[in-house]
């Protein structure tokens, strides 16, 4: 599949790659190539998103606001499922935090390979994935030959992520998005 993304596409996912590697997640995620989409390079994204009001600075602030312990070691879904069965994580990372000291939910350092390299290689979220597999099939319903941003933008706007639900959270429906991807002449908000 990755031979039919265009430069700008692959730009995109490299892009969320050191997103996920800055921000210090374990994988790559849906609000990672949202921020990715959120560069002036991607093509069709970028334009779409910034009318709407979307900004990268706006995502990463909802990402700290919504990353439930250090590195987003769990989701905002998480937290609000165990606050349902009466956890309160705040108070259980506090404690473990007073316990076994402030580093203690840190993820490891990267290991270094055979050759003295360090690994930054990331792998994708199972919703990333399929975000990914949403694009390729976004291109095809369109009848494109490629996929490039926009594709990839369409394939997180058609299933509840993480991406998704910040882009809600800041007022823009997903299908506003795709209405204005579908009809790019059209303003998005």
């Amino acid at each position: 599949m990755f031979e039919r993304f265009t430069v700008a596409a692959r730009e995109v996912v490299t892009r969320a790659r050191d997103e996920a590697i800055e921000l210090g997640a374990p994988l790559i995620g849906t609000e990672h190539l949202l921020l990715a989409l959120l560069d002036d390079r991607a093509t069709a994204a970028y334009p779409v998103l910034t009318t709407a009001g979307i900004s990268h600075d706006g995502v990463r602030a909802a990402l700290r606001r919504g990353a439930a312990g250090p590195a987003g070691l769990l989701s905002a879904e998480d937290a609000d499922a165990l606050r349902t069965i009466g956890i309160d994580l705040d108070a259980v990372l506090a404690r473990i935090g007073e316990t076994f000291g402030a580093d203690a939910l840190q993820p490891p350092a990267p290991r270094t390979g055979r050759f003295g390299r360090t690994s930054s290689a990331r792998r994708f979220s199972p919703r990333a994935r399929k975000a990914m597999g949403l694009a390729l099939r976004e291109a095809i319903r369109l009848g494109d030959k490629h996929i490039d941003d926009r594709h990839i933008l369409l394939g997180l706007l058609r299933g509840e992520c993480g991406a998704t639900r910040i882009l809600e959270d800041q007022g823009v429906p997903a299908e506003q998005l795709r209405a204005a991807l579908r009809h790019p002449g059209e303003r998005a908000a």
